[in-house]
């Protein structure tokens, strides 16, 4: 599924993000989100969330 659209993205679902310092690298992080943080519908970079870990970051896959 497509990280950039929020219409994709549930709370309690599991995602991999890429967080702010690792986005040259584009190391991904895996967790499940707590928190939707983008309020507009769509992001060309991906939909900024919070995990339940409290790591923020960009969706880039939906598991």
């Amino acid at each position: 599924m497509d990280g950039t659209k929020r219409n994709n993205i549930k709370i309690g679902q599991e995602v991999a993000v890429v967080q702010k310092q690792d986005q040259k690298s584009g190391k991904l992080t895996t967790g499940i989100v707590k928190r939707i943080l983008t309020n507009s519908l769509d992001h060309h970079h991906g939909i900024k969330v919070m995990l339940e870990s409290g790591i923020v970051g960009r969706v880039k896959e939906i598991m």
